[in-house]
């Protein structure tokens, strides 16, 4: 079976937050996704999208972000590209648990949905946060594309 990479560049709009999660949401309802893995996967593209909207590119009115889902046999991989200055992901500390507070939950989220979250610098500017979310044994992802 092929590993299909499905891309979308948005500009970084808080408006087409809907846009990003329609988009996953579409990719894994036609690979036939289970609702838990299909739930986890739109949510994260939700706090992904959000946050790099709101810091990455708080100063880059223009910005564009891509947002790239590769199926592979065992994952799916979700990557976003964005323009922002570099962000050290290490550097976001684990949340309390119980800690009452308006916003600064998004990397927590992350953390919590995913199996894997990563983030790299991307060239002389930019960053490539990768999630990686482990496919259930028992559903194949059917072939698209």
């Amino acid at each position: 079976m092929d590993r299909p990479t499905f891309t979308l560049t948005l500009p970084s709009d808080l408006r087409m937050l809907s846009v990003a999660r329609s988009f996953i949401e579409a990719v894994c309802s036609a690979c036939e996704f289970e609702r838990e893995l299909r739930h986890a996967l739109v949510l994260a593209t939700g706090e992904a999208v959000s946050n790099i909207v709101r810091h990455a590119h708080r100063d880059l009115p223009h910005a564009e972000l891509v947002l790239q889902m590769h199926i592979e046999a065992e994952d799916v991989v979700l990557t976003f590209l964005d323009d922002g200055p570099p962000f050290d992901l290490a550097g976001v500390p684990p949340l309390p648990p119980g800690e009452l507070r308006i916003g600064g939950r998004g990397v927590y989220l992350l953390r919590t949905l995913m199996d894997e979250v990563s983030c790299q610098p991307r060239g002389s500017c930019g960053n490539v946060l990768r999630l990686v979310k482990r496919r259930p044994a028992t559903a194949p992802a059917r072939h698209v594309g």
